[in-house]
């Protein structure tokens, strides 16, 4: 039996610095029988001329209208059997198409299975880069097996189950993976697995990391509230009091001038119960890295559950005052138009 034909499928945006290692990545798998879809999103830097100089044809958007876009325009001209979505930011393993055919072969049941970014950023370009780097990889190695919605970074289902299920909502910028990988589980399993993996280039600053993650987590809300139930895997019991008891210690600091001197107590027990919900995560990096980063490391995630409690209560406040942001996922996914 020939090797099905595997369409990779890379949207971009503006990733002229990552895409010749992405691009590099693609053309050196040991997978035979692939074709390299790249879509780019209207880049204003020279993405495009990056890829056609390695050879790349390009497909471009009519407009720039972000990641699910680029990614439906890809599935419409992909000829594979097997789509292999692969962000242009990330540089996969040698082996990451091989792999991801082999389990989807395997077991029919599957309805896609994602990759787990490395530990170590495509680029150091910060402490900040590194921090994202090691908590993401943690929580996605912690939570590997199936999980209910994509890691839309770098995932591959075959072609059949992505037309049966339909095209990424185009009306979802920060969510559309968590809406997809709900609506592939209601009839298939997901399984997010490190034998496919890659390095990504995570974001460099703070201040964009928690803008991101503040949307992510107040567009998540509508959608368990209509669900009525969490994620599968990633979001864990754990890590949501982790970030409750972050919350409440700060809210708590002003207590002890009122209530008496042992309230000082509060805080403490407080922050420390969040240090103990994320026990496993903190011993990984401090195994990993010197003790200076891993205070460091400690910081910014007292920063990242403050924004994480704080997109839930805003999404919860826009989920009770607008009955538009309620219904979001009530949209049925458009078609893209090319």
């Amino acid at each position: 039996m020939s090797a099905p034909l595997v369409s990779v499928i890379i949207p971009n945006y503006d990733h002229e610095r990552s895409l010749p290692l992405c691009l590099a990545a693609v053309q050196e798998q040991t997978y035979p029988a692939l074709e390299i879809v790249m879509v780019d999103d209207r880049s204003t830097d020279g993405s495009v001329r990056v890829a056609e100089s390695m050879g790349i044809e390009v497909t471009s958007t009519p407009v720039n209208g972000g990641s699910a876009v680029a990614r439906n325009t890809g599935a419409e001209r992909a000829n594979g059997e097997i789509l292999f979505f692969v962000d242009s930011d990330i540089a996969l393993a040698p082996d990451a198409v091989e792999r991801a055919v082999e389990m989807l072969s395997a077991d029919r049941g599957i309805g896609a299975v994602c990759g787990i970014e490395d530990p170590d950023p495509l680029f150091r370009d910060s402490r900040v880069e590194d921090y994202r780097a090691l908590q993401h990889h943690y929580w996605t190695t912690d939570s590997a097996g199936e999980v209910s919605f994509l890691w839309s970074a770098m995932f591959a289902m075959r072609a059949d189950v992505f037309a049966e299920i339909g095209p990424f909502n185009l009306m979802l910028r920060y969510t559309e993976e968590v809406d997809y990988g709900h609506r592939v589980n209601q009839r298939y399993r997901i399984v997010s697995t490190p034998e496919i993996h890659g390095r990504l280039d995570h974001d460099a600053e703070l201040g964009p990391l928690l803008r991101k993650l503040f949307h992510r987590g107040r567009f998540r809300v509508p959608l368990y509230a209509k669900k009525r139930r969490f994620a599968q895997g990633y979001e864990t019991a754990s890590r949501a009091w982790s970030s409750l008891a972050t919350l409440l210690a700060v809210a708590t600091l002003p207590l002890p001038p009122a209530f008496g001197p042992w309230w000082t107590l509060v805080p403490a027990l407080l922050l420390v119960t969040s240090l103990a919900c994320d026990a496993g995560m903190y011993r990984f990096v401090f195994a990993r890295r010197c003790p200076v980063f891993g205070v460091f490391f400690v910081g910014v995630h007292f920063l990242v559950n403050l924004v994480i409690s704080a997109s839930v209560i805003a999404g919860v406040l826009q989920w009770l005052g607008s009955a538009r942001f309620r219904g979001i996922y009530d949209t049925p996914p458009a078609v893209t138009v090319t």
